[in-house]
């Protein structure tokens, strides 16, 4: 139950931002600012109040101050990118189209980071792979039901970004800890981007509400859930259930916000998960137990 709950918030996230940016006043900026800011106080409550008398789980005093050497500022860079080019894309993508397009990038960007070094693929590994790479140029080739270009490349670059981010923060201690950390930095620079973003400011009530739940619910609580789950499930499960979060996201852009699923969305969706999924499974049976 507790995956089930993590991954329809990890597609709440694309859900919420396209309700937010296609059916309200807010801009993508003031969305960003608010999701990271709003996420940020939400995981330093929940790590203040895991401290218990004044300690977190480190032994650090968390009276003093939050998080001492959690979270560094190139890792927050980074979630910045994440999340600023989430927002800026979703202002035209559906939300299926952009969740699969976010989810291939961040595995292309942790798959190749492995090939540069020096990790060899195996023949289903590589048909895997080219069969992702397939329905990726499948998906943006154009036609009427191609998405927009600029938007699938700046989805491209959230999904790139946050594969950075997932590979800097591999073995950094406790990751919610580390995540606190990463989104309290974030914060602020999201601040100042909002600022140089002044005169393009538009808020309203309810964009602002889906900005908090964004930040504060499918965020910092997803996360939350997640990590407290991922313990314990074996490697290949945790991998593999991830592949769900596209298709959760494209069926939920269904039903509560009225957009079609082409048969172009649905032939590039099992090309790239199915792909993926193979590169996953192969990786894991040739690992040592």
């Amino acid at each position: 139950m507790l995956t089930v709950l993590a991954m329809m918030a990890f597609a709440g996230n694309s859900l919420l931002c396209r309700l937010a940016l296609g059916h309200t006043g807010i801009d993508p900026a003031s969305f960003t600012t608010v999701r990271l800011v709003s996420g940020a106080l939400t995981l330093w409550l929940v790590m203040r109040t895991k401290a218990g008398a004044g300690r977190n789980p480190d032994g650090v005093d968390g009276a003093t101050g939050p998080l001492p050497g959690a979270g560094s500022w190139l890792s927050a860079l980074a979630l910045f990118a994440y999340a600023v080019c989430f927002s800026f894309a979703y202002a035209r993508l559906p939300a299926g189209s952009g969740a699969l397009l976010l989810f291939g990038a961040v595995q292309a960007t942790m798959i190749g980071q492995g090939i540069r070094a020096g990790e060899r693929f195996r023949i289903p590994q590589m048909a895997g792979l080219a069969l992702a790479c397939g329905g990726l140029v499948g998906l943006l080739l154009p036609g009427i039901s191609a998405p927009p270009l600029g938007a699938a490349v700046l989805m491209l670059c959230s999904g790139a970004a946050w594969g950075i981010y997932s590979l800097r923060g591999r073995g950094k201690g406790d990751p919610v800890r580390v995540t606190t950390g990463n989104f309290l930095r974030a914060a602020p620079i999201a601040l100042a981007w909002s600022v140089l973003m002044a005169e393009n400011v538009s808020v309203d009530v309810e964009g602002l509400l889906y900005a908090l739940a964004s930040g504060a619910l499918t965020s910092a609580i997803g996360y939350i859930i997640w990590y407290t789950v991922l313990p314990a499930l074996r490697a290949t499960s945790a991998a593999t259930v991830q592949l769900s979060v596209p298709v959760i996201a494209a069926l939920g852009g269904t039903v509560l916000l009225g957009e079609s699923v082409t048969l172009r969305l649905m032939l590039a969706s099992v090309a790239i998960l199915g792909g993926i999924a193979l590169v996953i499974l192969e990786k894991r049976a040739d690992a040592p137990s």
